[in-house]
Order: C-alpha cells, then structure tokens, then sequence
C-alpha cells in the first residue's frame, strides 16, 4: 500500500528567542522593529536583492517546533555566515509543524516568513492562500546559483509528491518518516514477539509488564483501518471522505476491524495511553513496548538500555487473517508565507534549512528523519534503530489526508474502544458506533 497523508497535534507558544525582542503567542511582536510579517527596513525587500546583499537590514521571522530552537539557532547562524554581505535580524519562534496550520490561518499576514507544516495541512494552507508557490518564486534560487529541480533530485521522491499540489510544489522537504512504530524492551520481547499483536502481548503478560498505545488520536488509531484497506481523503472544500463503517477494498468489515481493536484492547497486558502522554508512560517503566515516533528514540533507550530496539508496527488477528497495521506516515516542509515582504530571502532561507548539511545537523542533533537522498544512505542513519523502523514503514504508511472534522471525532471513537465502551459481542452497538463516526467526520464544515 502506497502512502495517502498525516498530522498530529500539539500546543504552539510564539516566543522570540534572538535578542531582538519577545513575541505573543500570535506571532506578534512587541517592538515594532521586529517585522513580525518579515518587512524589511526599506519597503523594496521582496525578491530582487535575494543572494546579492545590500546595505538594509533585512528582517524575517522563523517558527520552529520548542525542540528545534537550538538546532534553528545554529542553522540561522550558519545562513548569515553563507550570506555574509547582507545584514540581517532573523527572529524564531516557537510554533510546532503539527498545529501550523491553526495559527498561521488566523492571521497569515501576521504569519512568520518562514515556518514549518507536517504534510496533512498543504491542501488547507494552499486553499487559503497561506504558501507561496516555490514554482513561481524559483528565480530567486537561480539568481544564487541553484535551481528547484537540484532540490526535487536531492530528495526523497515522495517528500516531492508530498509537497506538490496541482503540479506545483508549496515547501522545501526537511523532514521524513514522520510517522510511528514499535519500541520495545528485547530483554521482555523477542524480535518474533514484536511481529503480532497475540505475540507481543503474551511477552507482556509473562514479563509482568504493559504494552501502550494512543488510541484517543486519529492519528494512531487510523493505522488498524488502514491496514485492512479502509481509506480516509480530503475533499476540495475541505470535507473529509471515510469509508470505516463499511467493507473495505479488501473485502473487511469496519465492524471486525472494531473487534479485534477490542480483543487488544481487553487484554491485561494493553495499557491505552492519552495522546502526548507516551513519553511518560515510557519513563515511567511500566511498558515493555510502545508505539511511537522517532521523537522518542532517546527516551525509550535511557529506559530500556542494551534491551532498546524498535522495529514496524506489528499485525493483528482479524478472523484468521493477519492484518498488517498500515500507520499514518508523512512529511515536514519548509514553508514560505504568501504573504511576506521578504519573499527573496525567505525562499533562500527556508530552502538553506532543507539543504544537506541543514538536515544532517537536524538529525545528528534531534534524530530527526532526513529526507534529503545523501544523508539518507549514511552509516549513521543506516545504523539507528528508530529511524530504520520508521523509514521500513515507507512501503505500508498512509499519506492521511483529512479535514478539521475528522479530529475530535475519532478521538472521541477511539476513546470508547479504549475503555471499552463498545461491547466486541454486540455487532449493532459496534456498527452504529462506527456510522456515528462516520457522520461527524464528513460533517459539511460550518
């Protein structure tokens, strides 16, 4: 199965932490020198001077995730050294790749030149006009000697596809794999427990310990309909297509998906695990496994020690079926506003965070997955358990592509499944709770 789209969620705080100044948490800042909308201190900044230098000072503004404030510090630093003709004042700011998409359309003029989005959010941002076309800006990368399709062959091809939208390309690949996986502890789990469900939770019970899942997120939750041939999409005006309640591609019932959710679910061994929470739940030493993301990777190690492996999300009973979970899988992207006064140097910036140095740093700094093709087939990548997991999972993951409905509804979904709220032996019950499913995530937007 070929990848079909993601998100997550998480809070955004807007916090300056160069020396220009503090921002609110809407990107606005409290000095007016700071050009929170990347103006510059002469109103001909756009484009033209890009790459070439120029005695005005050159304001933008960068968002980042909280734990890529270090890494963007050092990567500004390294772009104003490259660029060392034209003076500066970059300003960066707290703002995850997975809530983006909330912040910047409240007010994308206010919106930071440059900021990072995971893949889910490129059809809402570019319906609002938030993303400028790297097609139509791609001059400014000529004029300092490189081009877009140095940066389409540099990369991964899906994180092309991924970025592309009506056959133009609205973000620079930062980040792979964004996706989530199986962690587990090899002194309680053998490498064949890990591979099933029944397997992984016997090692569990045996071992006197707990294997945990998100299942309040339709992020997770996702990856047990997926794996048996359900789909999820993303219409044009932004309404979400599923098919859960039905029978899949592949001949399965939405009901026995359900059932056997409820069969892990109702094992001793199963410990369901509120969304943003595994870290703690890892920490805390009761687990023996986990489903995760590579953001986890020195959490689970510190915890598990010479145990800490971590392989692809394992397969489930289904009847006399074993059905491989099929987890959500995506991209991060650097992003340039629409509508920034710096067009220009915002290309040239967003494009140097992307670049293979940029992304060899991110990952020797905070493992994160690169998409670039180089650092892909270093030793280094080669050799790191968590990021092997999450990338053997390219061939099965799922492009998530879903609208704003879609969220609170399987969260409340899979919330029931977790307390067990819906009874595995009353079809009707699981059937009427999946149609209620259903009709809230393709409820016509309001």
């Amino acid at each position: 199965m070929r990848k079909k789209l993601l998100s997550m969620l998480l809070c955004a705080t807007m916090v300056a932490t160069m020396t220009t100044g503090c921002g609110d948490s809407s990107g606005n800042n409290n000095d007016d020198t700071s050009g929170s909308k990347g103006s510059s201190e002469s109103s001909g900044g756009n484009s033209s001077n890009a790459g070439g230098g120029s005695d005005e000072t050159v304001k933008l503004t960068l968002w980042g995730a909280e734990e890529d404030q270090d890494y963007l510090k050092e990567v500004v630093a390294k772009f104003e050294s490259t660029y060392s003709d034209q003076k500066f004042e970059i300003q960066i700011g707290v703002e995850s790749e997975s809530t983006a998409k909330d912040t910047v359309l409240t007010d994308i003029e206010a919106a930071a030149d440059v900021y990072s989005y995971a893949s889910d959010q490129l059809a809402d941002l570019v319906r609002a006009g938030a993303l400028a076309a790297l097609d139509d800006v791609s001059e400014v990368l000529t004029k300092a000697g490189k081009t877009l399709d140095d940066v389409k062959s540099a990369n991964a091809p899906d994180s092309i596809e991924a970025a592309s939208l009506d056959g133009k390309m609205y973000g620079f690949p930062t980040g792979g794999a964004n996706t989530y996986f199986l962690y587990y502890d090899s002194s309680v789990v053998s490498e064949e427990d890990a591979k099933s469900w029944d397997s992984l939770l016997a090692a569990a019970n045996k071992g006197k310990k707990k294997v945990g899942m998100t299942l309040n997120s339709g992020w997770y939750n996702a990856s047990f309909f997926y794996g048996a041939g359900f789909t999820t999409g993303l219409n044009q005006d932004g309404t979400t297509t599923m098919d859960w309640n039905g029978t899949s591609a592949d001949g399965i019932k939405g009901v026995d998906v359900v059932k056997s959710m409820l069969d892990i679910t109702s094992n001793p061994a199963f410990m369901p695990v509120p969304d943003g929470q595994i870290s703690n739940a890892i920490a805390s030493g009761d687990l023996c496994a986990v489903i995760s993301g590579a953001w986890d990777s020195s959490n689970a190690e510190k915890v598990w020690g010479d145990g800490y492996s971590a392989t692809k999300l394992p397969t489930y009973k289904l009847g006399v079926k074993d059905i491989q979970m099929a987890p959500a899988y995506g991209y991060k992207f650097e992003a340039v506003n629409k509508y920034s006064k710096n067009t220009g140097w915002a290309v040239l910036l967003a494009e140097f965070i992307s670049n293979e140095e940029s992304q060899k740093l991110h990952f020797d700094m905070k493992k994160q997955p690169p998409t670039n093709l180089n650092v892909l087939a270093s030793d280094a990548i080669k050799q790191d358990k968590a990021i092997a997991a999450a990338t053997s999972e390219g061939e099965i993951g799922v492009i998530q592509a879903v609208g704003q409905k879609y969220w609170d509804t399987t969260k409340t979904f899979g919330e029931m499944v977790a307390k067990g709220k819906i009874k595995a032996k009353n079809d009707n019950a699981i059937q009427k709770a999946l149609d209620n499913l259903v009709e809230g995530v393709t409820a016509p937007l309001s």
